[in-house]
C-alpha cells in the first residue's frame, strides 16, 4: 500500500522484503544513540509487523522510505498516535523518522517530512502535529527545524517511559505545527 510519493521517495507499508533493513536500523548505536535501549531481530520484527497492522488498521503510522529510483527501503518516517497521555491530549499525532546511517545527509526525511505534513494538513485537515526529541538530538531538532516545526517551550517534557538509569535521555523538547499557521493564517 502506498501512502505518499515525492520526486525521489515512496511512502508505504512495509514488506518482508524490508525486515533486514528495520532490524538494522533498531540496532545500530548511531541511529539509537538516544534511546535507552536498542532492539533484537526478535523485537524488531514484532515492532515491524504491529506498525504495519497500524498502517492497515488506520492508515497512520511509521511508513517505510523507500528509494524511488532503486525500490531499496531506507528507514521509515510517519504519523502516528503520540501516545503520551499527561503529556500531549488524547488525539495527538507525532511525526517521527529513523533511517539507516547510510542514507543520512541527503534530505531525505526533508521530504518525506514535508509531504507528511501536507498530508496531515491538507487532505486530513489534523488540527496540529507535534514532534519531540531527547533535548541533545540535535539531528532530530534540525530535521523537525527544516520541515516547519516552530519549538514549544513550554510543552518540553521528561519522557515517562525512560528509565531512570538513563537521566540524560530523559529531558525531551518539543516542536509541533498547527493547521492554521500551515495555512497561513
Amino acid at each position: 500500500m502506498i501512502i505518499r510519493g515525492t520526486p525521489r521517495l515512496i511512502l508505504r507499508d512495509w514488506k518482508e522484503r524490508d525486515r533486514d533493513l528495520f532490524r538494522e536500523i533498531n540496532a545500530d548505536p548511531k541511529v539509537m544513540e538516544f534511546f535507552p535501549v536498542s532492539r533484537s531481530h526478535d523485537e524488531s520484527d514484532l515492532a515491524m509487523t504491529r506498525v504495519n497492522e497500524m498502517i492497515h488498521a488506520t492508515g497512520y503510522g511509521f511508513y517505510a522510505v523507500e528509494l524511488r529510483a532503486t525500490g531499496e527501503a531506507i528507514g521509515f518516517c510517519g504519523i502516528a498516535p503520540a501516545n503520551l497521555y499527561g503529556i500531549f491530549p488524547h488525539g495527538t499525532m507525532e511525526i517521527g523518522w529513523r533511517l539507516a546511517t547510510r542514507f543520512w545527509g541527503h534530505g531525505y526525511i526533508t521530504e518525506a517530512g514535508k509531504s507528511l505534513l501536507a498530508m496531515a494538513f491538507d487532505d486530513k485537515k489534523m488540527p496540529e502535529i507535534v514532534s519531540f526529541a531527547v533535548h541533545d538530538n540535535q539531528r532530530s531538532i534540525a530535521a523537525m527545524k527544516r520541515i516547519g516545526l516552530i519549538r514549544d517551550p513550554s510543552r518540553d517534557f521528561i519522557h515517562p517511559r525512560v528509565p531512570d538509569t538513563h537521566p540524560h535521555l530523559q529531558p525531551h523538547v518539543t516542536y509541533a505545527l498547527t493547521l492554521e499557521r500551515w495555512l497561513g493564517k
